[in-house]
């Protein structure tokens, strides 16, 4: 499937990236959102941004996006059952 998101001609230089660049960062930043959503798991995430899991998931801290999002609950419960 295709999107096609409009954008204005200049978008690219504003943001000093080539029209290929941006259109990279654009899908990343998209996949990264909906990853930090939940909507996506991280193996979606990256197939939708074209790189591989490992690759995705180290990129994360770049976006603020934390790998893995415990609540204090889960996180009390992760390490009372370790």
């Amino acid at each position: 499937m295709q999107i096609l998101v409009e954008v204005p001609e200049t978008l690219p230089d504003a943001v000093q990236r080539t029209p290929e660049e941006f259109a990279r960062e654009a899908k990343m930043a998209m996949a990264v959102k909906l990853y930090e959503m939940g909507r996506l798991s991280s193996g979606l995430a990256a197939a939708l941004a074209g790189i591989d899991r490992v690759r995705f998931l180290g990129e994360l801290h770049r976006y603020g996006v934390a790998v893995i999002d415990l609540g204090e609950d889960e996180l009390a419960s992760d390490v009372e059952n370790a």
